[in-house]
């Protein structure tokens, strides 16, 4: 079986951005398990047949998997923030948005200035249009979300270096 590493890659990204401890997948081939820890998560990848295939990118060639030999791969664990910036946080479950509309400009970029009350992004839920504001005046130091991304209740979505 031939995995894209790409597609574990943004596997392992999506679950680092929800609460989910542990995931299993299973296949006649190839079982993966994903555990996640407090500062990072590990991958275990061994295949259930005589040899498995990791496809690592697709310049490069496969790399053959022995059923003896499980394979381990940590990521690093993201940058740490600066403990003084303040964290906007998603204030409930939905599609996260930049901008007011599709074709209009988004509300706020890293680099930016918000003040107290600004408007930094919506989020939709239930189709209601929910503004997030900013709880403090400062700079937006990082984004952390996607546009049309799916968020969870809690989740961070921007950092504000405060003034």
């Amino acid at each position: 079986m031939s995995i894209d590493f790409q597609q574990v890659r943004e596997l392992l990204a999506a679950i680092a951005q929800t609460d989910i401890v542990e995931l299993s997948l299973k296949s006649e081939e190839f079982e993966l398990t994903v555990k996640k820890g407090a500062s990072s998560f590990s991958t275990i990848a061994s295949p259930t047949d005589s040899v498995g295939t990791v496809a690592l990118q697709s310049s490069t060639p496969p790399v053959k998997l022995p059923s003896s030999a499980p394979v381990v791969m940590e990521s690093a664990p993201p940058p740490t923030a600066d403990p003084g910036w303040v964290e906007i946080t998603s204030p409930m479950v939905g599609t996260f948005y930049r901008a007011p509309a599709p074709d209009e400009a988004p509300f706020v970029a890293i680099s930016d200035r918000v003040g107290l009350g600004q408007t930094v992004c919506i989020i939709e839920a239930m189709k209601l249009m929910n503004e997030i504001e900013a709880e403090v005046s400062g700079q937006i130091m990082e984004i952390m979300v996607e546009n049309a991304e799916p968020v969870e209740y809690g989740q961070v979505l921007m950092r504000v270096k405060p003034d």
